[in-house]
C-alpha cells in the first residue's frame, strides 16, 4: 500500500497528458473573416510645393511723434477700432501754443503798419505830382526866359526829390508785402507744429499695439500706436530658392489657416528677389479674400502647384494608426497579414503610401471589427 499512491498519481498524469487533451484554437484554424478588398494602384497627383507663413497687414502704420513733449491723454487701447481722422494721442502743447502767438503777434505787427506806409506812399504821390505840375510851369516859363536859371534849377530838383521820396514810400511798402507773405508761413509752420500736438488715424482700422501711456516722453520716432487696415491681409511665405522658378505674380494657391481650419483661394501679389542668405529662402506675398476673423500674427501654409506626380495610394479606410506606426492588413492566400506602411500626402479620397505596399496587391478595406493578423478571410466582391 505504500507504493500504490505514487503509481496511481502517475497514472492519473499520464493520463491527462494523452490523446484525449484539449487544444486552443489558432487564428487560421477560425471561421473565416468576410472582407472586401481594393488593389493598390498607382495614381496622377498634383505636385504641390508647401510653404509655411504668417498673415501680414497689406496696410500698416507705427504711429510716432514728430515733436518732443510729453503724453497728455491716450484715447485708445490695443485691440479697439478707430476711423480715419479719430484722435488717438494728445501731447502737451504749451510751447507749441507760445511759438503761434508769437509768430501771429508779429503777423498783426507788420498788418498795423500797412495803413501807415500806404499813408506814406499817398503823401508821396502827392509831393511828386505837385512838383512835377511846378516844373512843367517853369519849364514854360524857363522857354520864355520869364525864370533864372537858379528857379529853374530849384524847380528840376525838387521834382527828383519827390520822385526819390515816392519810389522809397512804395519800396517801404512792398517790403511790408514780403515780410507780411514771411509771417504768414511762419503762423501756418507754427499751426502745423502745434498740430503734432493732435496725432490722429491715418485710415480706418484695429489698434494693434500700444507702447506708450499718460506722462510718457515722447520722441521723434519712437513708436505710440501700430494700427492695421482691416480687411486686407496677406501670407508672407519662406519659399526655398530652388522653388523660384516656380513662383510667378499673379499665380493662383490654396493657403490654410490653422485658426480658420479651411483653405483659402488665393493669388501671389509680389515676390520679394531677395534670397536670405542663411535660410536660403526669399519671401512671397499672397493676397487674401476678406474675412472677419483673418488676423495678422496667424501661421498658414501656401500651397503652390508644381505639376503632378505618380503616387501610390490607398483609400484611407484601409490605414490602421496606433500612435505614430501606421499599417494596413495585405491578402496573401486567403490570410490577412499587417503591413506596416509610411503615409504621405492625404487626400479627400485616399492615402499616399511612401513605403510598405507595391502596385498591384490587395488591401482590406474598410477594415472589419476582430480582424488581426493572421486571420483566414473570405473575400467578398
Amino acid at each position: 500500500m505504500r507504493f500504490l499512491l505514487p503509481v496511481l498519481a502517475s497514472a492519473a498524469i499520464l493520463g491527462g497528458c494523452g490523446g484525449g487533451e484539449s487544444r486552443p484554437q489558432t487564428a487560421s484554424s477560425t471561421a473565416p473573416v468576410p472582407v472586401e478588398t481594393v488593389t493598390v494602384v498607382s495614381q496622377q497627383w498634383p505636385d504641390v510645393y508647401e510653404a509655411i507663413g504668417t498673415v501680414r497687414a497689406r496696410t500698416a502704420a507705427v504711429l510716432s511723434s514728430k515733436v518732443m513733449a510729453y503724453v497728455q491723454q491716450v484715447a485708445v487701447q490695443a485691440g479697439d477700432r478707430v476711423r480715419e481722422g479719430q484722435l488717438l494721442v494728445t501731447l502737451e502743447s504749451q510751447d507749441l501754443d507760445a511759438n503761434v502767438r508769437r509768430v501771429e503777434a508779429a503777423e498783426t505787427e507788420v498788418r498795423s503798419a500797412i495803413p501807415e506806409a500806404d499813408n506814406g506812399v499817398a503823401g508821396a504821390k502827392a509831393n511828386l505830382d505837385l512838383a512835377q505840375s511846378t516844373f512843367k510851369r517853369m519849364e514854360e516859363l524857363a522857354s520864355k526866359r520869364s525864370i533864372s536859371n537858379q528857379e529853374f534849377d530849384e524847380a528840376s530838383a525838387r521834382l527828383k526829390s519827390a520822385e526819390a521820396a515816392y519810389q522809397m514810400a512804395r519800396a517801404k511798402r512792398s517790403q511790408l508785402d514780403s515780410r507780411l507773405a514771411q509771417v504768414e508761413q511762419e503762423v501756418r509752420a507754427a499751426q502745423i507744429v502745434r498740430g503734432y500736438a493732435r496725432i490722429q488715424a491715418p485710415f480706418a482700422g484695429v489698434v494693434t499695439a500700444k507702447s506708450v501711456e499718460p506722462g510718457n516722453l515722447a520722441a521723434p520716432g519712437a513708436p505710440l500706436l501700430t494700427i492695421e487696415r482691416e480687411g486686407a491681409y496677406r501670407l508672407e511665405a519662406s519659399v526655398d530658392e530652388s522653388r523660384l522658378p516656380f513662383v510667378k505674380t499673379g499665380q493662383a494657391v490654396e493657403v490654410a489657416l490653422e485658426a480658420l481650419d479651411r483653405r483659402l483661394a488665393a493669388r501671389v501679389s509680389e515676390v520679394v528677389p531677395a534670397v536670405d542668405s542663411a535660410s536660403r529662402a526669399y519671401i512671397v506675398k499672397i493676397d487674401l479674400p476678406s474675412g472677419p476673423n483673418l488676423r495678422s500674427g496667424m501661421f498658414g501654409r501656401a500651397y503652390f502647384p508644381m505639376g503632378s506626380r505618380t503616387v501610390v495610394a490607398i483609400p484611407p479606410a484601409a490605414m490602421v494608426e496606433r500612435g505614430q506606426l501606421q499599417s494596413v492588413f495585405v491578402i496573401e492566400n486567403s490570410l490577412a497579414h499587417t503591413r506596416l506602411v509610411t503615409s504621405g500626402t492625404r487626400g479627400p479620397n485616399a492615402v499616399e503610401v511612401l513605403s510598405g505596399l507595391s502596385e498591384g496587391e490587395k488591401v482590406v478595406s474598410p477594415l472589419p471589427s476582430g480582424l488581426v493578423d493572421g486571420a483566414r478571410v473570405e473575400v467578398r466582391q
